[in-house]
Protein backbone atom coordinates (compact mmCIF):
# COMPACT_ATOMS: atom_id res chain seq x y z
CA UNK A 1 0.00 0.00 0.00
CA UNK A 2 1.50 3.32 -1.07
CA UNK A 3 0.66 6.43 0.94
CA UNK A 4 1.32 9.63 -0.99
CA UNK A 5 -0.39 11.93 1.52
CA UNK A 6 0.68 12.87 5.00
CA UNK A 7 -1.24 11.34 7.87
CA UNK A 8 -2.48 13.81 10.43
CA UNK A 9 -2.07 12.11 13.75
CA UNK A 10 -0.74 9.23 15.77
CA UNK A 11 -3.85 7.26 15.54
CA UNK A 12 -3.56 8.23 11.95
CA UNK A 13 -1.67 5.04 11.81
CA UNK A 14 -5.04 3.81 10.68
CA UNK A 15 -7.52 6.61 11.11
CA UNK A 16 -7.47 9.78 8.98
CA UNK A 17 -5.47 11.90 6.58
CA UNK A 18 -4.67 15.61 6.48
CA UNK A 19 -1.98 18.25 6.07
CA UNK A 20 0.43 20.43 8.01
CA UNK A 21 2.16 23.75 7.62
CA UNK A 22 5.64 23.87 6.09
CA UNK A 23 8.52 25.30 8.04
CA UNK A 24 11.58 26.91 6.50
CA UNK A 25 14.16 24.23 5.86
CA UNK A 26 17.35 24.38 7.88
CA UNK A 27 20.78 23.39 6.71
CA UNK A 28 21.49 19.74 7.34
CA UNK A 29 25.17 20.05 8.12
CA UNK A 30 25.51 16.47 6.89
CA UNK A 31 26.80 16.63 3.35
CA UNK A 32 30.22 17.86 4.41
CA UNK A 33 30.55 15.05 6.91
CA UNK A 34 29.79 12.55 4.18
CA UNK A 35 33.00 13.53 2.43
CA UNK A 36 34.70 11.38 5.05
CA UNK A 37 32.11 8.63 4.74
CA UNK A 38 30.35 6.96 1.84
CA UNK A 39 30.32 8.97 -1.38
CA UNK A 40 26.96 10.36 -2.42
CA UNK A 41 25.52 9.00 -5.68
CA UNK A 42 25.92 10.93 -8.94
CA UNK A 43 22.29 10.29 -9.90
CA UNK A 44 19.21 10.44 -7.65
CA UNK A 45 17.90 7.21 -6.14
CA UNK A 46 14.38 5.98 -5.34
CA UNK A 47 13.74 5.15 -1.69
CA UNK A 48 11.24 2.65 -0.31
CA UNK A 49 10.40 3.44 3.32
CA UNK A 50 8.35 1.19 5.59
CA UNK A 51 6.56 2.37 8.73
CA UNK A 52 5.92 -0.27 11.40
CA UNK A 53 5.07 1.88 14.40
CA UNK A 54 2.96 4.79 13.26
CA UNK A 55 6.02 7.02 13.03
CA UNK A 56 5.09 8.15 9.53
CA UNK A 57 2.52 10.41 11.19
CA UNK A 58 5.44 12.30 12.74
CA UNK A 59 8.14 11.93 10.14
CA UNK A 60 6.50 12.04 6.73
CA UNK A 61 6.85 15.81 6.49
CA UNK A 62 10.59 15.82 7.32
CA UNK A 63 11.09 12.94 4.88
CA UNK A 64 9.27 14.79 2.11
CA UNK A 65 11.15 17.97 2.97
CA UNK A 66 14.39 16.07 2.42
CA UNK A 67 13.17 14.72 -0.91
CA UNK A 68 12.17 18.22 -2.04
CA UNK A 69 15.40 19.83 -0.82
CA UNK A 70 17.68 17.12 -2.24
CA UNK A 71 16.32 16.38 -5.69
CA UNK A 72 19.87 15.65 -6.79
CA UNK A 73 19.87 12.70 -4.35
CA UNK A 74 16.27 11.43 -4.26
CA UNK A 75 14.07 10.87 -7.30
CA UNK A 76 11.04 9.62 -5.37
CA UNK A 77 9.93 8.17 -2.05
CA UNK A 78 7.44 5.36 -1.57
CA UNK A 79 5.82 4.83 1.83
CA UNK A 80 4.56 1.44 2.99
CA UNK A 81 2.97 0.37 6.28
CA UNK A 82 3.09 -3.01 8.01
CA UNK A 83 2.55 -4.46 11.49
CA UNK A 84 5.79 -4.55 13.50
CA UNK A 85 5.70 -8.33 14.20
CA UNK A 86 5.63 -9.09 10.45
CA UNK A 87 8.68 -7.02 9.54
CA UNK A 88 11.64 -9.18 10.69
CA UNK A 89 10.44 -12.23 8.73
CA UNK A 90 9.84 -10.08 5.65
CA UNK A 91 13.33 -8.53 5.82
CA UNK A 92 15.01 -11.86 6.51
CA UNK A 93 13.35 -13.46 3.48
CA UNK A 94 14.52 -10.57 1.27
CA UNK A 95 18.07 -10.85 2.56
CA UNK A 96 18.18 -14.60 2.00
CA UNK A 97 17.01 -14.00 -1.58
CA UNK A 98 19.64 -11.22 -2.02
CA UNK A 99 16.87 -8.85 -2.99
CA UNK A 100 16.28 -6.18 -0.37
CA UNK A 101 13.72 -3.70 -1.66
CA UNK A 102 13.05 -1.90 1.64
CA UNK A 103 15.62 0.82 2.15
CA UNK A 104 14.64 2.45 5.44
CA UNK A 105 12.53 1.36 8.40
CA UNK A 106 10.87 3.84 10.73
CA UNK A 107 9.45 2.23 13.82
CA UNK A 108 9.73 1.47 17.49
CA UNK A 109 11.96 -0.59 19.71
CA UNK A 110 9.82 -3.69 19.16
CA UNK A 111 10.77 -4.26 15.51
CA UNK A 112 14.26 -2.88 16.10
CA UNK A 113 14.78 -5.36 18.93
CA UNK A 114 13.56 -8.32 16.90
CA UNK A 115 15.87 -7.34 14.03
CA UNK A 116 18.86 -6.90 16.33
CA UNK A 117 18.28 -10.43 17.61
CA UNK A 118 18.29 -11.73 14.02
CA UNK A 119 21.18 -9.48 12.86
CA UNK A 120 19.07 -7.77 10.18
CA UNK A 121 20.21 -4.13 10.48
CA UNK A 122 23.19 -2.09 9.33
CA UNK A 123 25.40 -0.98 12.22
CA UNK A 124 25.10 2.81 12.00
CA UNK A 125 27.35 3.67 14.92
CA UNK A 126 30.27 3.58 15.16
CA UNK A 127 30.60 2.31 11.57
CA UNK A 128 29.14 5.45 9.98
CA UNK A 129 29.91 8.03 12.66
CA UNK A 130 31.50 10.32 10.05
CA UNK A 131 28.14 10.64 8.28
CA UNK A 132 25.85 11.08 11.29
CA UNK A 133 25.44 13.58 14.12
CA UNK A 134 26.90 12.63 17.50
CA UNK A 135 23.92 11.44 19.59
CA UNK A 136 25.61 12.57 22.81
CA UNK A 137 25.67 16.13 21.50
CA UNK A 138 22.27 16.48 19.84
CA UNK A 139 19.84 14.24 21.77
CA UNK A 140 18.10 15.11 25.02
CA UNK A 141 19.23 12.92 27.93
CA UNK A 142 16.12 10.67 28.06
CA UNK A 143 16.17 10.38 24.26
CA UNK A 144 19.86 9.47 24.43
CA UNK A 145 19.01 6.74 26.94
CA UNK A 146 16.49 5.37 24.45
CA UNK A 147 18.97 5.69 21.59
CA UNK A 148 21.51 3.63 23.52
CA UNK A 149 19.08 0.69 23.65
CA UNK A 150 19.40 0.41 19.87
CA UNK A 151 22.94 -1.02 20.01
CA UNK A 152 24.07 1.44 17.34
CA UNK A 153 21.68 -0.12 14.80
CA UNK A 154 18.91 2.48 15.08
CA UNK A 155 18.96 6.27 15.40
CA UNK A 156 16.42 7.68 17.84
CA UNK A 157 14.47 10.36 15.97
CA UNK A 158 11.33 10.78 18.13
CA UNK A 159 10.96 10.52 21.92
CA UNK A 160 8.31 10.74 24.61
CA UNK A 161 7.94 9.65 28.24
CA UNK A 162 4.94 7.56 27.15
CA UNK A 163 3.08 5.90 30.06
CA UNK A 164 1.46 3.70 31.25
CA UNK A 165 -1.64 5.77 31.99
CA UNK A 166 -5.24 4.79 32.50
CA UNK A 167 -7.66 6.63 30.24
CA UNK A 168 -11.29 6.58 31.29
CA UNK A 169 -14.68 8.14 30.65
CA UNK A 170 -15.70 10.05 33.78
CA UNK A 171 -19.44 9.68 33.25
CA UNK A 172 -19.08 5.88 33.11
CA UNK A 173 -16.37 5.32 35.74
CA UNK A 174 -17.40 6.81 39.08
CA UNK A 175 -14.70 5.14 41.22
CA UNK A 176 -11.50 5.55 39.22
CA UNK A 177 -8.78 2.99 40.09
CA UNK A 178 -5.77 4.66 41.72
CA UNK A 179 -3.65 1.55 42.34
CA UNK A 180 -2.88 -1.65 40.44
CA UNK A 181 -4.93 -3.56 43.00
CA UNK A 182 -7.93 -1.30 42.45
CA UNK A 183 -7.64 -1.78 38.68
CA UNK A 184 -7.73 -5.55 39.17
CA UNK A 185 -10.78 -5.21 41.41
CA UNK A 186 -12.46 -3.01 38.80
CA UNK A 187 -12.02 -5.65 36.08
CA UNK A 188 -13.59 -8.28 38.34
CA UNK A 189 -16.56 -6.07 39.15
CA UNK A 190 -16.90 -4.78 35.56
CA UNK A 191 -15.90 -7.63 33.22
CA UNK A 192 -15.00 -6.73 29.63
CA UNK A 193 -15.02 -2.96 30.30
CA UNK A 194 -11.20 -2.70 30.46
CA UNK A 195 -8.90 -3.23 27.48
CA UNK A 196 -5.30 -3.08 26.30
CA UNK A 197 -3.66 -4.32 23.09
CA UNK A 198 -1.07 -6.99 22.39
CA UNK A 199 2.27 -5.58 23.67
CA UNK A 200 4.29 -6.79 20.66
CA UNK A 201 2.28 -4.47 18.42
CA UNK A 202 1.18 -1.68 20.78
CA UNK A 203 3.14 1.10 22.44
CA UNK A 204 0.62 1.46 25.30
CA UNK A 205 0.44 -2.33 25.63
CA UNK A 206 4.15 -2.83 26.02
CA UNK A 207 4.46 0.26 28.22
CA UNK A 208 1.82 -1.27 30.49
CA UNK A 209 3.55 -4.59 30.99
CA UNK A 210 6.93 -2.90 31.49
CA UNK A 211 5.46 -0.40 33.97
CA UNK A 212 3.72 -3.02 36.12
CA UNK A 213 6.89 -4.31 37.85
CA UNK A 214 7.40 -0.82 39.29
CA UNK A 215 3.76 -0.52 40.36
CA UNK A 216 3.75 -3.98 41.94
CA UNK A 217 7.20 -3.80 43.57
CA UNK A 218 8.52 -6.77 41.61
CA UNK A 219 11.99 -8.18 42.21
CA UNK A 220 13.71 -6.87 39.07
CA UNK A 221 11.75 -4.65 36.64
CA UNK A 222 14.45 -5.12 34.01
CA UNK A 223 14.29 -8.94 34.02
CA UNK A 224 11.01 -10.33 32.63
CA UNK A 225 12.24 -13.92 33.00
CA UNK A 226 13.37 -14.05 36.62
CA UNK A 227 12.21 -10.73 38.08
CA UNK A 228 8.52 -10.42 37.12
CA UNK A 229 6.82 -13.07 39.28
CA UNK A 230 4.21 -10.60 40.58
CA UNK A 231 3.72 -9.06 37.13
CA UNK A 232 3.04 -12.30 35.29
CA UNK A 233 0.64 -13.46 38.00
CA UNK A 234 -1.15 -10.09 37.88
CA UNK A 235 -1.44 -10.08 34.08
CA UNK A 236 -2.95 -13.57 34.07
CA UNK A 237 -5.48 -12.66 36.74
CA UNK A 238 -6.28 -9.37 35.03
CA UNK A 239 -6.98 -11.30 31.84
CA UNK A 240 -9.97 -12.98 33.44
CA UNK A 241 -11.84 -9.68 33.13
CA UNK A 242 -10.69 -8.88 29.57
CA UNK A 243 -12.73 -10.05 26.59
CA UNK A 244 -9.82 -10.17 24.12
CA UNK A 245 -6.56 -8.42 23.25
CA UNK A 246 -6.68 -6.34 20.04
CA UNK A 247 -3.71 -6.57 17.69
CA UNK A 248 -3.08 -2.82 17.82
CA UNK A 249 -3.76 0.31 19.87
CA UNK A 250 -6.10 1.86 17.29
CA UNK A 251 -8.72 -0.80 18.03
CA UNK A 252 -8.64 0.01 21.74
CA UNK A 253 -9.21 3.69 20.96
CA UNK A 254 -12.11 2.90 18.66
CA UNK A 255 -13.83 0.68 21.22
CA UNK A 256 -13.20 3.22 23.98
CA UNK A 257 -14.56 5.98 21.80
CA UNK A 258 -17.74 4.12 20.82
CA UNK A 259 -18.52 3.16 24.42
CA UNK A 260 -17.64 -0.54 24.21
CA UNK A 261 -14.95 -0.06 26.90
CA UNK A 262 -14.76 2.31 29.85
CA UNK A 263 -11.04 2.16 30.76
CA UNK A 264 -8.05 1.51 28.50
CA UNK A 265 -4.28 1.71 28.77
CA UNK A 266 -2.93 4.85 27.17
CA UNK A 267 0.08 7.14 26.86
CA UNK A 268 0.45 10.89 26.58
CA UNK A 269 0.27 10.76 22.79
CA UNK A 270 -2.50 8.19 22.52
CA UNK A 271 -4.45 10.29 25.00
CA UNK A 272 -4.07 13.60 23.17
CA UNK A 273 -4.19 12.68 19.48
CA UNK A 274 -7.34 10.52 19.25
CA UNK A 275 -9.20 13.29 21.08
CA UNK A 276 -7.85 15.81 18.55
CA UNK A 277 -9.14 13.57 15.77
CA UNK A 278 -12.52 12.96 17.39
CA UNK A 279 -12.05 9.20 17.77
CA UNK A 280 -12.17 9.57 21.55
CA UNK A 281 -14.43 12.14 23.26
CA UNK A 282 -12.65 15.29 24.39
CA UNK A 283 -13.91 14.83 27.97
CA UNK A 284 -11.95 11.58 28.52
CA UNK A 285 -9.62 11.77 31.53
CA UNK A 286 -6.33 10.14 32.53
CA UNK A 287 -5.11 8.61 35.79
CA UNK A 288 -1.60 7.58 36.89
CA UNK A 289 -1.57 4.72 39.39
CA UNK A 290 0.15 4.92 42.77
CA UNK A 291 3.88 4.12 42.48
CA UNK A 292 3.83 5.17 38.82
CA UNK A 293 7.08 5.24 36.83
CA UNK A 294 7.13 6.46 33.25
CA UNK A 295 8.45 3.88 30.78
CA UNK A 296 9.69 5.96 27.89
CA UNK A 297 9.27 5.16 24.22
CA UNK A 298 10.88 6.26 20.98
CA UNK A 299 10.77 5.91 17.24
CA UNK A 300 13.91 5.04 15.31
CA UNK A 301 15.29 4.96 11.81
CA UNK A 302 17.10 1.75 10.88
CA UNK A 303 18.43 0.31 7.64
CA UNK A 304 18.28 -3.33 6.51
CA UNK A 305 21.52 -5.02 5.54
CA UNK A 306 21.71 -5.49 1.78
CA UNK A 307 20.90 -1.88 0.85
CA UNK A 308 23.35 -0.58 -1.79
CA UNK A 309 26.14 1.78 -0.74
CA UNK A 310 24.69 4.50 -2.97
CA UNK A 311 21.37 4.36 -1.15
CA UNK A 312 23.07 3.96 2.22
CA UNK A 313 24.96 7.23 1.70
CA UNK A 314 21.70 9.04 0.97
CA UNK A 315 19.92 7.42 3.92
CA UNK A 316 22.65 8.53 6.32
CA UNK A 317 22.27 12.07 5.00
CA UNK A 318 18.49 11.81 5.38
CA UNK A 319 18.78 10.68 9.01
CA UNK A 320 21.05 13.62 9.75
CA UNK A 321 18.53 15.96 8.13
CA UNK A 322 15.67 14.50 10.20
CA UNK A 323 17.62 15.26 13.38
CA UNK A 324 17.94 19.01 12.72
CA UNK A 325 15.82 21.19 15.04
CA UNK A 326 13.81 22.58 12.12
CA UNK A 327 12.66 19.10 11.09
CA UNK A 328 12.27 17.84 14.66
CA UNK A 329 9.70 20.58 15.27
CA UNK A 330 7.27 18.66 13.04
CA UNK A 331 7.28 15.75 15.52
CA UNK A 332 5.06 17.71 17.91
CA UNK A 333 2.43 16.81 15.33
CA UNK A 334 -1.03 16.85 16.94
CA UNK A 335 0.18 15.33 20.18
CA UNK A 336 0.76 11.77 18.95
CA UNK A 337 4.14 11.28 20.64
CA UNK A 338 3.80 14.16 23.08
CA UNK A 339 6.07 16.03 23.31
CA UNK A 340 7.90 14.38 20.34
CA UNK A 341 11.28 15.95 19.57
CA UNK A 342 14.32 13.85 20.44
CA UNK A 343 16.89 16.61 20.02
CA UNK A 344 17.67 19.48 22.35
CA UNK A 345 16.25 22.99 22.13
CA UNK A 346 13.12 22.43 20.05
CA UNK A 347 10.34 24.39 21.82
CA UNK A 348 6.68 24.10 20.87
CA UNK A 349 6.91 27.60 19.40
CA UNK A 350 8.92 26.10 16.51
CA UNK A 351 6.13 23.67 15.61
CA UNK A 352 3.57 24.30 12.85
CA UNK A 353 0.54 26.40 13.93
CA UNK A 354 -1.72 23.33 13.70
CA UNK A 355 0.46 21.53 16.25
CA UNK A 356 0.49 24.46 18.62
CA UNK A 357 -3.28 24.83 18.42
CA UNK A 358 -4.00 21.12 18.94
CA UNK A 359 -1.74 20.82 21.96
CA UNK A 360 -3.07 24.04 23.50
CA UNK A 361 -6.64 22.71 23.24
CA UNK A 362 -6.23 18.99 23.92
CA UNK A 363 -3.03 18.75 25.96
CA UNK A 364 -3.25 18.40 29.73
CA UNK A 365 -1.68 20.82 32.24
CA UNK A 366 -1.02 17.90 34.59
CA UNK A 367 1.47 16.36 32.17
CA UNK A 368 4.16 18.88 33.06
CA UNK A 369 3.91 17.89 36.72
CA UNK A 370 3.74 14.16 35.99
CA UNK A 371 6.83 14.35 33.78
CA UNK A 372 8.78 16.49 36.25
CA UNK A 373 7.92 14.54 39.40
CA UNK A 374 7.92 10.84 38.48
CA UNK A 375 10.86 8.62 37.54
CA UNK A 376 11.42 8.00 33.81
CA UNK A 377 12.66 4.49 33.08
CA UNK A 378 14.02 3.12 29.83
CA UNK A 379 12.24 0.05 28.44
CA UNK A 380 13.71 -3.42 28.51
CA UNK A 381 16.81 -4.06 26.44
CA UNK A 382 15.97 -5.53 23.01
CA UNK A 383 16.82 -9.11 23.97
CA UNK A 384 14.72 -8.95 27.14
CA UNK A 385 11.87 -7.27 25.29
CA UNK A 386 11.71 -10.13 22.80
CA UNK A 387 11.51 -12.58 25.71
CA UNK A 388 8.77 -10.55 27.41
CA UNK A 389 6.68 -10.39 24.24
CA UNK A 390 7.08 -14.10 23.67
CA UNK A 391 6.06 -14.99 27.21
CA UNK A 392 3.08 -12.63 27.14
CA UNK A 393 1.90 -14.16 23.85
CA UNK A 394 2.19 -17.69 25.21
CA UNK A 395 0.94 -17.26 28.75
CA UNK A 396 -1.42 -14.28 28.63
CA UNK A 397 -2.52 -13.46 25.10
CA UNK A 398 -3.16 -17.04 24.02
CA UNK A 399 -5.85 -17.31 26.71
CA UNK A 400 -7.92 -14.56 25.08
CA UNK A 401 -7.15 -14.96 21.36
CA UNK A 402 -9.61 -13.47 18.87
Amino acid sequence: MTDQTRKTGPSRRQFVEGGAAVLTLGATGATGALAQGLPLPKAPVALNIIDVGGALALLQKPLENYRDAKKNLVSRMTFIKAPAPELPGKIKAMQEANRVDIDLVIGGLDALAAGIEQKLWVTLLPDHAASLPDPTKVLMKPALDMHNLGSGQGMCVVYYPSGPLLEYMPERVKAVPTTAEELLAYTKQNPNRFLYARPANSGPGRTFIMGLPYLLGDKDPKDPVNGWDKTWAYLKELGNGIEYYPTGTAATMKEFGDGSRDIIISTTGWDINPRVLGIVPKEAKIQALKGFHWVSDAQYMYIPKGVSNEKLAVLLDLISFALTPQQQAFTYDEGYFYPGPAVKDVPLSMAPPESQKAIAEYGRPEYADLIANNPIEVPLTPDKMVLAFRRWDEEVGAKRAK
